[in-house]
This record gives C-alpha cells, sequence and structure tokens, in this order.
C-alpha cells in the first residue's frame, strides 16, 4: 500500500507561517500529482494546491501570493510554505496522492488523514 505521512501543522497568529510536509512511501514507481485540500469546520473540502510531476502547479484563488507548493521528486515529498496566515485560513489539511505502485503499474489515489493548521487573531 501507499502511505502518507503528513506534519507540519499547529497553532500560529494571524501573519504568521507554516511549513507542511506530505511524504509519500510505499511501493511508489511514479506519483504523477500531490497536493494539499482544506477541510475547514462548516464549510466543503476544496483544493489548495496541487503540483504535477512536471512541476506545474495549480492554487485556489484564496491563497494565491501566500502559499507555495514545490516537491522533491527523489524523496515522493510535497511541501506546502504558508505565509501571511488569516484567519479564513485554517482548518484540516488532507495530502493527496496520485501515481502508480510496482506489480504491473497499478494506478493509486491516496488521501492522507491530514494535519491541523489553527490561526488566532
Amino acid at each position: 500500500q501507499v502511505q502518507l505521512v503528513e506534519s507540519g501543522g499547529g497553532l500560529v497568529q494571524a501573519g504568521g507561517s507554516l511549513r507542511l510536509s506530505c511524504a509519500a512511501t510505499g511501493n511508489i514507481v511514479s506519483i504523477d500529482l500531490m497536493g494539499w485540500h482544506r477541510q475547514a469546520p462548516g464549510k466543503q473540502r476544496g483544493m489548495v494546491a496541487t503540483i504535477t510531476s512536471g512541476g506545474s502547479a495549480n492554487y485556489a484563488d484564496s491563497v494565491k501570493d501566500r502559499f507555495t507548493i514545490s516537491r522533491d521528486s527523489a524523496k515522493n515529498t510535497v511541501y506546502l510554505q504558508m505565509n501571511s496566515l488569516k484567519p479564513e485560513d485554517p482548518g484540516v489539511y488532507p495530502c493527496h496522492a496520485k501515481g502508480v505502485t510496482s506489480g504491473g503499474g497499478v494506478g493509486f489515489d491516496y488521501w492522507g488523514q491530514g494535519t491541523q493548521v489553527t490561526v488566532s487573531s
């Protein structure tokens, strides 16, 4: 199986920064896309940022120019640098990964449990 290990969440003041990490492990041949979503209380889960194996990034409008997604392909790890955090940003941030596993080129589409981000004012 593929496992996603997330870290970096926590409590910060408005205007502060956090750096989220998500490492994918398992019988992975390649990862096509990794990214982050947000699940906030009382709101629908939404995409925050994604990045492809080719380095193409996509961001939600609400986080453009504040968040930056990057990846370390050698480590199958994706990062989300979160700057200028706002009271609207907190929630659970699950990591998402899509790719191919060994053993017949089986595809996978996994979600992590998420890491908690809390912003105080």
